[in-house]
Protein backbone atom coordinates (compact mmCIF):
# COMPACT_ATOMS: atom_id res chain seq x y z
CA UNK A 1 0.00 0.00 0.00
CA UNK A 2 2.98 2.55 -0.68
CA UNK A 3 3.24 4.48 -3.43
CA UNK A 4 6.12 7.02 -4.48
CA UNK A 5 5.99 10.84 -4.52
CA UNK A 6 8.93 12.16 -6.06
CA UNK A 7 12.59 10.97 -4.33
CA UNK A 8 9.89 9.65 -1.43
CA UNK A 9 7.73 6.73 -0.22
CA UNK A 10 4.19 7.23 1.17
CA UNK A 11 1.66 5.84 2.26
CA UNK A 12 -1.52 4.84 0.90
CA UNK A 13 -3.00 3.34 3.43
CA UNK A 14 -2.20 1.65 7.38
CA UNK A 15 -2.25 -1.00 9.09
CA UNK A 16 -4.41 -0.99 12.72
CA UNK A 17 -3.02 -3.30 14.80
CA UNK A 18 -5.67 -3.40 17.12
CA UNK A 19 -5.67 -3.90 21.38
CA UNK A 20 -4.07 -7.16 20.47
CA UNK A 21 -1.83 -8.67 18.47
CA UNK A 22 -2.21 -12.44 19.87
CA UNK A 23 -4.62 -14.88 17.48
CA UNK A 24 -6.29 -16.65 20.52
CA UNK A 25 -7.64 -12.95 21.73
CA UNK A 26 -8.81 -11.97 18.76
CA UNK A 27 -12.26 -14.00 19.29
CA UNK A 28 -12.73 -12.82 23.02
CA UNK A 29 -12.31 -9.08 21.74
CA UNK A 30 -14.36 -9.29 18.85
CA UNK A 31 -17.67 -10.53 21.26
CA UNK A 32 -16.69 -8.54 23.84
CA UNK A 33 -16.96 -5.43 21.90
CA UNK A 34 -19.65 -6.46 19.72
CA UNK A 35 -21.42 -7.15 23.01
CA UNK A 36 -20.75 -3.28 24.02
CA UNK A 37 -21.44 -2.14 20.54
CA UNK A 38 -24.81 -3.82 20.69
CA UNK A 39 -25.72 -2.35 24.49
CA UNK A 40 -24.49 1.18 23.29
CA UNK A 41 -26.53 1.38 20.24
CA UNK A 42 -29.68 -0.17 21.72
CA UNK A 43 -29.73 1.73 25.50
CA UNK A 44 -28.79 5.09 23.81
CA UNK A 45 -31.63 4.71 20.69
CA UNK A 46 -34.18 3.62 23.52
CA UNK A 47 -33.52 6.57 25.14
CA UNK A 48 -34.34 8.75 22.16
CA UNK A 49 -36.77 7.11 21.30
CA UNK A 50 -38.26 6.70 24.61
CA UNK A 51 -37.73 10.55 25.09
CA UNK A 52 -39.46 11.42 21.38
CA UNK A 53 -42.63 9.34 21.86
CA UNK A 54 -42.99 10.69 25.61
CA UNK A 55 -44.36 14.27 25.61
CA UNK A 56 -43.57 14.40 29.31
CA UNK A 57 -39.78 14.25 28.59
CA UNK A 58 -40.00 16.77 26.11
CA UNK A 59 -38.15 19.53 28.47
CA UNK A 60 -34.50 21.14 28.02
CA UNK A 61 -32.78 18.58 30.03
CA UNK A 62 -34.10 15.44 27.73
CA UNK A 63 -33.30 17.20 24.53
CA UNK A 64 -29.98 17.36 25.60
CA UNK A 65 -29.88 13.99 26.77
CA UNK A 66 -30.69 13.04 22.92
CA UNK A 67 -28.34 15.05 21.34
CA UNK A 68 -26.19 13.06 24.27
CA UNK A 69 -26.84 10.04 23.04
CA UNK A 70 -26.95 10.51 19.21
CA UNK A 71 -23.43 11.50 19.71
CA UNK A 72 -22.61 8.42 21.78
CA UNK A 73 -24.27 6.50 18.95
CA UNK A 74 -22.26 8.19 16.65
CA UNK A 75 -19.21 7.90 18.13
CA UNK A 76 -19.04 4.61 19.02
CA UNK A 77 -19.81 3.95 15.19
CA UNK A 78 -16.60 5.54 14.04
CA UNK A 79 -14.22 2.93 15.21
CA UNK A 80 -15.47 -0.49 16.92
CA UNK A 81 -17.36 -1.55 13.43
CA UNK A 82 -14.52 -1.30 11.23
CA UNK A 83 -12.24 -3.05 14.19
CA UNK A 84 -15.09 -5.99 13.72
CA UNK A 85 -14.59 -6.35 10.78
CA UNK A 86 -10.66 -6.25 10.60
CA UNK A 87 -10.84 -9.16 13.56
CA UNK A 88 -13.66 -11.01 11.58
CA UNK A 89 -12.31 -11.18 7.89
CA UNK A 90 -8.41 -11.27 9.60
CA UNK A 91 -6.98 -7.71 7.79
CA UNK A 92 -5.87 -4.77 9.07
CA UNK A 93 -5.72 -2.56 6.65
CA UNK A 94 -7.29 0.92 6.00
CA UNK A 95 -7.13 3.15 2.99
CA UNK A 96 -5.66 7.00 3.78
CA UNK A 97 -9.21 8.79 3.28
CA UNK A 98 -11.03 6.05 5.24
CA UNK A 99 -8.92 6.76 8.34
CA UNK A 100 -8.62 10.77 7.52
CA UNK A 101 -12.71 10.37 7.81
CA UNK A 102 -12.38 8.21 10.71
CA UNK A 103 -9.91 10.75 12.90
CA UNK A 104 -12.44 13.18 11.67
CA UNK A 105 -15.50 11.94 13.47
CA UNK A 106 -13.76 10.70 16.21
CA UNK A 107 -12.59 14.32 16.87
CA UNK A 108 -16.07 15.65 16.25
CA UNK A 109 -17.87 13.36 18.43
CA UNK A 110 -14.95 13.79 21.69
CA UNK A 111 -15.17 17.22 21.47
CA UNK A 112 -19.26 17.55 21.10
CA UNK A 113 -19.45 15.67 24.04
CA UNK A 114 -17.54 18.07 26.23
CA UNK A 115 -19.57 20.70 24.98
CA UNK A 116 -22.55 18.84 25.78
CA UNK A 117 -21.48 17.77 29.46
CA UNK A 118 -21.37 21.68 30.31
CA UNK A 119 -24.52 22.67 28.40
CA UNK A 120 -26.24 19.84 31.07
CA UNK A 121 -24.38 21.08 33.50
CA UNK A 122 -25.84 24.63 32.98
CA UNK A 123 -29.61 23.21 32.76
CA UNK A 124 -29.14 21.86 35.88
CA UNK A 125 -27.85 24.88 37.40
CA UNK A 126 -30.69 27.06 36.33
CA UNK A 127 -33.01 23.87 37.17
CA UNK A 128 -31.82 24.04 40.79
CA UNK A 129 -30.98 27.94 41.34
CA UNK A 130 -33.60 29.54 39.38
CA UNK A 131 -36.19 27.04 40.00
CA UNK A 132 -39.43 29.33 39.59
CA UNK A 133 -37.82 30.93 36.24
CA UNK A 134 -36.91 27.63 34.50
CA UNK A 135 -38.50 27.60 31.71
CA UNK A 136 -38.65 31.33 31.33
CA UNK A 137 -34.76 31.22 31.26
CA UNK A 138 -34.54 27.84 28.80
CA UNK A 139 -36.57 28.42 26.19
CA UNK A 140 -36.58 26.82 22.77
CA UNK A 141 -34.73 29.17 21.08
CA UNK A 142 -31.65 29.52 23.71
CA UNK A 143 -32.14 25.64 24.04
CA UNK A 144 -31.42 24.80 20.23
CA UNK A 145 -28.62 27.44 20.38
CA UNK A 146 -27.38 25.68 23.37
CA UNK A 147 -26.92 22.11 21.11
CA UNK A 148 -26.14 23.80 17.93
CA UNK A 149 -23.09 25.29 18.86
CA UNK A 150 -20.91 22.50 20.08
CA UNK A 151 -21.97 20.74 17.10
CA UNK A 152 -20.66 23.47 14.92
CA UNK A 153 -17.66 24.13 17.19
CA UNK A 154 -16.95 20.35 17.19
CA UNK A 155 -16.52 20.41 13.60
CA UNK A 156 -14.17 23.49 13.44
CA UNK A 157 -12.11 21.44 15.85
CA UNK A 158 -11.64 18.36 13.45
CA UNK A 159 -11.32 20.53 10.65
CA UNK A 160 -8.35 22.51 12.39
CA UNK A 161 -7.09 19.57 12.66
CA UNK A 162 -8.07 17.39 9.33
CA UNK A 163 -6.09 20.28 7.41
CA UNK A 164 -3.20 20.36 8.90
CA UNK A 165 -2.93 16.36 9.02
CA UNK A 166 -3.60 16.71 5.29
CA UNK A 167 0.02 17.82 4.22
CA UNK A 168 1.92 15.54 6.64
CA UNK A 169 4.11 12.55 4.71
CA UNK A 170 4.16 9.08 6.67
CA UNK A 171 7.15 7.55 4.90
CA UNK A 172 7.72 3.81 4.95
CA UNK A 173 6.15 3.15 8.11
CA UNK A 174 2.73 2.99 7.88
CA UNK A 175 1.64 0.95 10.92
CA UNK A 176 -0.60 2.19 13.57
CA UNK A 177 -0.66 0.63 17.11
CA UNK A 178 -4.21 1.26 17.73
CA UNK A 179 -7.70 -0.30 17.06
CA UNK A 180 -8.62 2.66 14.90
CA UNK A 181 -7.25 6.33 13.36
CA UNK A 182 -6.95 8.48 16.16
CA UNK A 183 -4.79 11.82 15.78
CA UNK A 184 -2.22 11.53 18.26
CA UNK A 185 -1.19 8.11 16.59
CA UNK A 186 -0.74 9.41 13.29
CA UNK A 187 0.96 12.47 14.12
CA UNK A 188 3.51 10.14 16.23
CA UNK A 189 3.78 8.13 12.82
CA UNK A 190 4.55 11.16 10.47
CA UNK A 191 8.15 11.82 9.43
CA UNK A 192 7.10 15.46 8.47
CA UNK A 193 7.76 17.82 10.94
CA UNK A 194 4.63 17.31 13.64
CA UNK A 195 5.41 20.87 15.79
CA UNK A 196 2.77 22.90 14.52
CA UNK A 197 0.53 20.14 14.70
CA UNK A 198 1.24 19.07 18.36
CA UNK A 199 1.30 22.58 19.47
CA UNK A 200 -2.53 23.19 17.63
CA UNK A 201 -3.41 19.38 19.53
CA UNK A 202 -2.54 21.19 22.83
CA UNK A 203 -3.77 24.83 22.86
CA UNK A 204 -7.46 23.04 20.99
CA UNK A 205 -7.13 20.18 23.90
CA UNK A 206 -6.99 22.81 26.43
CA UNK A 207 -9.55 24.74 25.00
CA UNK A 208 -12.59 22.45 24.73
CA UNK A 209 -11.60 21.09 28.13
CA UNK A 210 -11.13 24.36 30.05
CA UNK A 211 -14.34 26.32 28.83
CA UNK A 212 -16.76 23.07 29.27
CA UNK A 213 -14.99 21.98 32.72
CA UNK A 214 -15.08 25.77 33.70
CA UNK A 215 -18.68 26.33 33.07
CA UNK A 216 -19.36 22.82 34.75
CA UNK A 217 -17.25 23.62 38.06
CA UNK A 218 -19.49 27.18 37.82
CA UNK A 219 -22.23 25.35 37.84
CA UNK A 220 -21.75 22.58 40.89
CA UNK A 221 -20.36 25.68 42.60
CA UNK A 222 -23.33 27.09 42.73
CA UNK A 223 -25.43 24.27 42.50
CA UNK A 224 -23.90 22.85 46.19
CA UNK A 225 -24.47 26.47 47.53
CA UNK A 226 -28.58 26.87 46.53
CA UNK A 227 -28.55 23.05 48.04
CA UNK A 228 -27.12 23.66 51.09
CA UNK A 229 -30.18 26.65 51.88
CA UNK A 230 -32.50 23.98 51.25
CA UNK A 231 -33.84 23.23 55.01
CA UNK A 232 -35.05 19.59 54.54
CA UNK A 233 -32.83 16.67 54.18
CA UNK A 234 -35.41 15.19 51.74
CA UNK A 235 -35.10 18.49 49.73
CA UNK A 236 -31.77 18.65 49.19
CA UNK A 237 -31.49 14.86 48.60
CA UNK A 238 -34.03 15.36 46.04
CA UNK A 239 -31.98 18.16 44.35
CA UNK A 240 -28.36 16.23 44.26
CA UNK A 241 -29.93 12.87 42.98
CA UNK A 242 -30.67 15.46 39.75
CA UNK A 243 -26.87 15.73 39.38
CA UNK A 244 -25.19 12.48 40.40
CA UNK A 245 -25.67 11.06 36.82
CA UNK A 246 -23.91 14.05 35.29
CA UNK A 247 -21.28 14.01 37.59
CA UNK A 248 -20.49 10.73 37.71
CA UNK A 249 -20.22 10.72 33.52
CA UNK A 250 -17.97 14.07 34.11
CA UNK A 251 -15.53 12.78 35.90
CA UNK A 252 -15.40 9.29 33.84
CA UNK A 253 -15.14 11.45 30.47
CA UNK A 254 -12.48 14.05 31.73
CA UNK A 255 -10.30 11.98 33.58
CA UNK A 256 -10.29 10.11 30.49
CA UNK A 257 -9.66 12.67 28.29
CA UNK A 258 -7.23 14.94 29.80
CA UNK A 259 -4.82 11.92 29.64
CA UNK A 260 -5.33 10.98 26.04
CA UNK A 261 -5.62 14.26 23.96
CA UNK A 262 -4.34 17.31 26.52
CA UNK A 263 -0.65 16.33 26.11
CA UNK A 264 1.37 16.04 22.97
CA UNK A 265 1.72 12.65 21.53
CA UNK A 266 5.30 11.89 22.65
CA UNK A 267 4.00 12.03 26.34
CA UNK A 268 2.11 8.61 26.36
CA UNK A 269 2.91 5.82 27.37
CA UNK A 270 2.85 2.86 25.26
CA UNK A 271 -0.50 1.25 25.25
CA UNK A 272 -1.97 4.16 27.88
CA UNK A 273 -3.26 6.22 24.95
CA UNK A 274 -5.60 2.80 23.75
CA UNK A 275 -6.64 1.83 27.06
CA UNK A 276 -7.78 5.66 27.21
CA UNK A 277 -9.42 5.44 23.48
CA UNK A 278 -11.16 2.72 24.79
CA UNK A 279 -12.79 3.98 27.95
CA UNK A 280 -14.13 7.59 26.17
CA UNK A 281 -14.69 6.00 22.72
CA UNK A 282 -16.49 2.73 23.77
CA UNK A 283 -17.10 2.45 27.99
CA UNK A 284 -18.46 5.86 28.41
CA UNK A 285 -21.03 6.31 25.52
CA UNK A 286 -22.26 2.14 26.86
CA UNK A 287 -22.82 3.45 30.24
CA UNK A 288 -24.65 7.02 29.64
CA UNK A 289 -28.01 5.13 29.10
CA UNK A 290 -27.62 3.17 32.42
CA UNK A 291 -25.97 5.67 34.54
CA UNK A 292 -28.60 8.57 33.19
CA UNK A 293 -31.82 6.51 32.85
CA UNK A 294 -31.96 3.55 35.19
CA UNK A 295 -31.46 6.27 38.27
CA UNK A 296 -34.55 8.07 37.01
CA UNK A 297 -37.94 7.75 37.82
CA UNK A 298 -39.56 9.68 35.01
CA UNK A 299 -36.62 7.67 31.93
CA UNK A 300 -37.62 4.40 33.44
CA UNK A 301 -41.76 4.98 32.96
CA UNK A 302 -40.87 6.30 29.39
CA UNK A 303 -38.80 3.42 28.96
CA UNK A 304 -41.40 1.24 30.26
CA UNK A 305 -44.20 2.60 28.30
CA UNK A 306 -42.19 2.45 25.09
CA UNK A 307 -41.84 -1.29 25.56
CA UNK A 308 -45.42 -1.96 26.98
CA UNK A 309 -47.81 -3.42 24.33
CA UNK A 310 -49.64 0.30 23.56
CA UNK A 311 -46.53 1.92 22.35
CA UNK A 312 -44.16 -0.74 21.30
CA UNK A 313 -46.47 -3.57 19.22
CA UNK A 314 -47.69 -0.95 16.71
CA UNK A 315 -44.36 -0.22 15.83
CA UNK A 316 -43.78 -4.19 15.29
CA UNK A 317 -46.96 -5.29 13.71
CA UNK A 318 -45.62 -8.68 13.68
CA UNK A 319 -45.24 -9.07 17.41
CA UNK A 320 -49.06 -8.63 17.95
CA UNK A 321 -49.14 -12.27 17.04
CA UNK A 322 -46.83 -13.33 19.26
CA UNK A 323 -48.94 -12.02 22.29
CA UNK A 324 -51.20 -13.86 24.26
Amino acid sequence: INMHQGNRTTVSGFLLLGLSNQAEQQKVLFVLFLGMYLVTVVGNGLIILAIGLDSYLHTPMYFFLVNLSFADISSISTSVPKMLMNIQTKTQSISYENCITQMYFSIVFVVIDNFLLGVMAYDRFVAICYPLNYMTIMQPRLCVSLAVIPWVLSNAVALIHTLLLLPLLFCDSNTLPHFFCDLAPLLKLSCSDTRVNELVLFIAGLSVVTFPFALILFSYICIVRAVLRISSTEGKWKAFSTCGSHLTVVLLFYGTIVGVYFFPSTTHPDGGDKIGAVLFTVVTPMMNPFIYSLRNKDMKGALRKLLSRKIFLPLMPWASDLSP
